[in-house]
């Protein structure tokens, strides 16, 4: 049995939904609190970074190495990061964690069953976030916002399309519909990613200080200050 001192909270989303700004937000927040927090993002861990680099820029991955380097990435980060800092006492953030392999290697045809066993290691979070927001408000605010999409990202190894943009928007809806089944059967907390930055925050806030008593994940003190009766 793992003894885990802290809690893990994760974020989950499509992307363009806002949840990397909500992750930054709480860890600031939580940080000004003095509480003892990290921040682990998906697709991170550098024991990969140049082999993912390179197969993505040559195009070699098939659906089924692309599932088994991000879960490379994962178990690293996982090992090196997440489950030591857990047993540390420490509130740990993910920005992404399992979910988003389970939604984006089922899209590309993976098992399900198996891509669910290859993640088996990773702990249950205490706190499952999902920013819920329309496919066409996320997919246009990343299209929007850059000026090329991707070719993994927009899913053209799956021959949705040959437009780029069009082969993101097929992609991403895809994506949605597993997220849909994930977020139920897992319990997620859904936050409205339509609502400002500063609403969604204070939901946030409010369910994590509800679940999670952060007093107790502070850093304390070196030396503590002893009382003295005077008589």
């Amino acid at each position: 049995m793992i003894n885990i001192k802290g809690k893990l909270i994760v974020f989950e989303g499509l992307d363009g939904a806002g949840k990397s700004t909500q992750v930054i937000l709480l860890k600031k927040f939580l940080e000004s609190k003095r509480v003892k927090i990290f921040l682990s993002q998906w697709n991170s861990s550098p024991l990969v970074k140049s082999g993912t680099k390179r197969g993505k820029k040559q195009k070699i991955f098939t659906p089924t190495t692309f599932s088994l380097i991000h879960c490379t990435d994962f178990s690293n980060r996982y090992e090196r990061e997440i489950l030591p800092l857990l047993k540390a006492g420490f509130i740990v953030l993910c920005d992404r964690y399992i979910y988003t392999a389970f939604a984006r290697d089922a899209v590309r045809g993976c098992n399900k069953q198996w891509v669910k066993n290859l993640y088996s290691f990773a702990i249950e979070p205490d706190i499952s976030l999902f920013f819920h927001i329309s496919q066409e408000v996320a997919i246009s605010r990343v299209l929007e916002g850059r000026t090329k999409i991707k070719y993994f990202e927009a899913g053209m190894d799956m021959g949705f399309s040959q437009d780029t943009n069009e082969s993101f928007r097929i992609f991403q809806s895809k994506i949605f519909n597993e997220y849909e089944n994930i977020i139920k059967e897992y319990n997620f907390d859904v936050i409205d990613a339509s609502l400002s930055i500063k609403e969604q925050q204070e939901k946030v806030r409010s369910i994590v200080t509800k679940n999670i008593d952060i007093s107790y994940f502070k850093w304390k003190a070196r030396y503590e200050t002893k009382t003295i009766n005077f008589i």
